[in-house]
């Protein structure tokens, strides 16, 4: 793997992973709204930069 193949595979691992945790926490009843909130903007962010990866490389 190149190290831009890399680089993707580690942000799609974290998009993940964060999918999966703001999926526990909406499922869950104590959810804290904001930071269901934080989560999914840095989820966007994630997608956002994987994006540009693939448009470069």
């Amino acid at each position: 793997m190149t190290d831009l193949q890399d680089r993707r595979a580690a942000l799609a691992a974290q998009h993940a992973a964060l999918d999966e945790e703001i999926r526990t926490l909406e499922n869950s009843s104590t959810a804290d709204d904001l930071q269901v909130q934080m989560l999914k903007k840095r989820k966007l962010a994630l997608k956002d930069e994987i994006a540009a990866l693939e448009r470069t490389g």
